[in-house]
């Protein structure tokens, strides 16, 4: 199995090398240069086995020989020990013919510990190897960082760098990323948005000398091992409610696509998904993409579910090339636009998006109405982000079944949740005392030299 750059020009990689190298020289992503595709009958046998069993067979044929069966079962096993319910990713139902995916039983109550417990055990094991040494940087809008701090805290042969939007995420997400007391973590607050922090680190792929010279390694979700570890809970959802004889859409809760494209590969492989639908807060910029046509950026503006606050979407430019027929000359063209603001996706490839995903948008004030209606009307009480794909995911329901995935924990917004309903949600037992841990943090400025310096000192390379 071979991944190549979506812009075309950066060298072939093994799924070891890509999950290492993050970004391709090229400023592009990864893809698999070709996706398998699972059988019907193949999809029917993953019914009633374990979270674990299905992960091993979707993820299997795109790691090559980079782990060996027996080694890359117990990676997955170790990755999900730690996860607070037994079938990791839970299913309930909303409504006739609406679920909730609960992706937030992780060690960090967010969707992205499914990817990050696993590709910590995965980078873990590739450097124990090899005897190399790498530096994680990452950049958040809030729940990437304390997944990707938690899956990488106290390990030897890394050095682990956050970097997030100083003032715009959660209390609580922040102290997820702040407490931990290991001399590898070191927490981030840069000026600026989400937007400004993905700019930086992009930058640092981008600087091949730093690259180079500090072994700079990425786990947000242009890594192609984020989003293969995402695509297992599309499979499992699906075969819960009858998958390969019964179609399922997914709504998904979006900001840098890295989430609904894990459900686009599932759709890829075989797994019989009639829509995806990108649910957006009021930083719209994908559903505007999607109606038409122009993707066009106009700030960032703060929000009650602040994980979305986003208006340039990485994992976007993956479904791009996807769209364009896999020409990495007209992705590179469309990049080189968005620079200045804006592209204009030629009207081939937006209807080829159109064919696979729908869109919608959720207010602030339809937001809290969602998380107040849902307890309500189900007993459950949902976080911002779950409620913005709740929202979306009503005005798209029909004949086929629709999975809306609960991205986080509502104790990770404790004051969105609690303006909406009077209830403030507590954190599970493990983390009552987070708020009594100090914190250890660093101011940054949005300026690529200071952040570059910063890291050099911090591993010893300066």
């Amino acid at each position: 199995m071979k991944y190549v750059s979506t812009r075309g020009t950066a060298p072939d990689l093994s799924f070891g090398e890509a999950m290492m190298t993050g970004l391709a020289r090229d400023g592009g992503l990864y893809v698999p240069a070709t996706i398998p595709v699972m059988s019907a009958d193949d999809i029917a046998a993953l019914a009633g086995q374990t979270y674990e069993e299905i992960a091993f067979r979707v993820m299997r044929p795109f790691i090559g020989d980079t782990f060996g069966d027996d080694e890359f079962k117990g990676l997955i096993a170790t990755a999900y020990k730690g996860f607070g319910h037994v079938a990791r990713a839970p299913l309930k139902q909303l409504a006739p013919n609406h679920f909730l995916l609960e992706l937030f039983h992780g060690p960090t109550l967010a969707f992205k510990d499914f990817a990050m417990q696993l590709i910590g055990q995965m980078m873990q094991a590739a450097l124990a190897k090899s005897g190399k040494r790498i530096t994680i940087v990452g950049a958040t809008s809030g729940d990437t960082g304390s997944a990707a701090i938690e899956a990488f805290r106290g390990l030897s042969n890394v050095d682990v760098f956050i970097l997030f939007p100083n003032g715009r995420v959660s209390e609580v997400q922040r102290r997820q990323m702040t407490t931990p007391s290991e001399s590898n973590v070191h927490a981030l607050a840069m000026d600026g948005d989400f937007d400004d922090c993905q700019a930086r680190l992009k930058d640092m792929f981008n600087h091949f000398e730093f690259r180079d010279g500090v072994g700079l390694a990425g786990v947000n979700s242009i890594n192609w091992a984020r989003v293969l570890a995402q695509v297992v809970y599309y499979f499992t959802a699906a075969v819960s409610l009858g998958a390969p004889h019964r179609k399922v859409s997914f709504t998904v809760p979006t900001g840098n696509f890295g989430d609904i494209f894990a459900g686009y590969v599932a759709r890829q492989m075989g797994l019989p998904v009639d829509r995806l639908v990108i649910a957006t807060n009021q930083n719209d910029i994908l559903d505007r993409a999607l109606r038409s046509g122009d993707y066009a950026t106009n700030g960032v503006k703060p929000s009650i579910s602040p994980s979305m606050d986003i208006q340039v979407s990485s994992n976007f430019e993956r479904a791009l090339f996807q769209a364009l027929g896999r020409d990495g000359a007209a992705v590179t063209a469309l990049m080189e636009d968005l620079k200045a603001g804006a592209f204009h996706i030629p009207q081939g490839a937006l209807e080829a998006l159109r064919a696979t995903f729908a869109s919608g948008r959720c207010s602030e004030d339809e937001t809290r109405a969602t998380i107040a209606r849902t307890l309500a009307e189900t007993a459950e009480l949902i976080c911002p982000h779950s409620a913005v794909g709740v929202h979306v995911a009503e005005s798209h329901l029909g004949t086929v079944p629709m999975i809306t995935l609960a991205t986080a924990h509502p104790a990770k917004f404790p004051d969105a949740v609690e303006q909406a309903t009077g209830i403030r949600p507590a954190l599970p037992p493990r983390m009552a005392d987070l708020f009594d841990r100090p914190e250890r943090v660093t101011r940054v400025p949005n300026d690529l030299a200071a952040l570059e310096a910063l890291v050099m000192e911090r591993t010893g390379r300066a």
